[in-house]
């Protein structure tokens, strides 16, 4: 969605074409000036344009699940709760993202449509967790692969370990794989967390948006070079 926005925006104004066709003739200072202003100017307005965006209606989660503190400034976990006694949590991207080579056009709505879910099952006194890596859609949910991985506090779930992880999940017999689904069913992790999720992650890529255009603007406009005497 905001990469669609970036690109059409580019398109109506090239930045770099107009930088480069109004100060070739400049001196090496006043040049650097013309595209230090050049580019605030394009940071401020489209940074303007993306604050008038109408953010999706408000969801909440399962009521099971509880919203992780500060999940939207982070890289962490977004849900979790308690089933007897493991701890469930669970983190998220698009899958566009999390799969080299996917999500090319952004114009392919369902691109939008699938997410990267990581499932993390932990329980005390243990030193690892179990593991599970989905794809979520509107009305599916498909395990990928499970592995039991050293418990971490803000585990990266696109982490590659060096020890065995389990065999491929599709090469497991049908009823591992149905018994596999039937534990995180179990533990409320079905397509019914679709719509908040997808939700969740329009205010993060809006608000993670804004805060690179304001941080850019910002940088460019705090380290211009000093006025030689």
């Amino acid at each position: 969605m905001w990469k669609r926005v970036l690109r059409e925006a580019t398109v109506r104004q090239p930045w770099s074409m107009l930088a480069s066709k109004r100060c070739l003739s400049s001196p090496p200072t006043s040049k650097s000036a013309a595209v230090d202003t050049l580019l605030l100017r394009n940071l401020k307005e489209h940074y303007v344009e993306v604050s008038k965006m109408n953010p999706p209606p408000k969801m909440n989660p399962p009521s099971e699940f509880s919203i992780v503190k500060g999940a939207l400034d982070g890289n962490g976990p977004v849900l979790t709760r308690t089933y007897g006694n493991e701890e469930i949590k669970l983190s998220v991207m698009r899958m566009a993202y999390a799969v080299p080579g996917s999500g090319e056009d952004d114009e392919n709505d369902e691109d939008m449509n699938q997410l990267f879910l990581h499932v993390d099952v932990s329980k005390p006194g243990q030193d690892k967790s179990l593991h599970f890596l989905c794809g979520l859609y509107p009305d599916a949910l498909g395990v990928h692969s499970v592995s039991l991985r050293p418990k971490h506090d803000s585990a990266d779930f696109l982490e590659v370990t060096a020890t065995y992880s389990g065999p491929q999940f599709a090469e497991l017999d049908e009823r591992m794989r149905d018994a596999f689904h039937g534990f995180i069913e179990e533990r409320g992790v079905d397509e019914k967390l679709f719509n908040f999720l997808q939700a969740w992650l329009y205010v993060k890529e809006h608000r993670s948006l804004m805060r690179w255009f304001k941080t850019v603007g910002t940088y460019i406009n705090e380290n211009k070079p000093a006025k030689s005497s």
